[in-house]
């Protein structure tokens, strides 16, 4: 019998089964360290808010020195009532900035709710290219004094 073998049966079978205690051991571990690092990533964004002012109606300054861009539904363009074709936009609005120190370059718009978003970023880039300084974008309907009439005669000052 000197090359024989001989077979030892376990007495239990094998065990199949994968034992996840070390794996959830793991994860809580993983778990815990991102409850401690995650508010330690945040960071702010400084955003600068513009501050409203509620003016009434009639203090609003009626000159016409402001230059306001009307943007319709439509697509056309008009700069203080005045309809503006927009192959003629540039230029208009080039000849009302140059009288303007650098400064007072001061351009709002105001655009109806279904107008092109293109054509208002159109309006955007032909102020800056006829010399706005500042653009200001306006959520209401701004009032526009109607351009004098050159013809007119003044109403005398009201006496006290």
């Amino acid at each position: 019998m000197a090359g024989s073998r001989k077979f030892v049966k376990p007495s239990t079978p094998p065990n199949s089964e994968i034992n996840v205690t070390p794996l959830v051991d793991v994860v809580l571990v993983l778990l815990i360290i991102f409850m401690v690092v995650t508010p330690l990533l945040e960071k702010d964004i400084e955003v600068r808010i513009p501050e409203t002012e509620d003016v009434p109606m009639e203090q609003m300054p009626q000159d016409n020195s402001q230059l306001i861009v009307k943007l319709d539904a439509d697509g056309t363009f008009s700069i203080n009532t005045d309809p503006v074709a927009p192959s003629d936009y540039v230029a208009k609005l080039k000849r009302m900035l140059a009288a303007k120190a650098k400064e007072d370059r001061i351009v709002f718009f105001v655009a109806d709710d279904k107008a092109n978003y293109g054509k208002l970023v159109a309006a955007f880039d032909g102020a800056k290219q006829a010399g706005a300084f500042v653009l200001g974008m306006a959520t209401e309907d701004i009032p526009v004094a109607p351009a004098a009439d050159p013809g007119a005669v003044p109403a005398p000052a009201p006496t006290p």
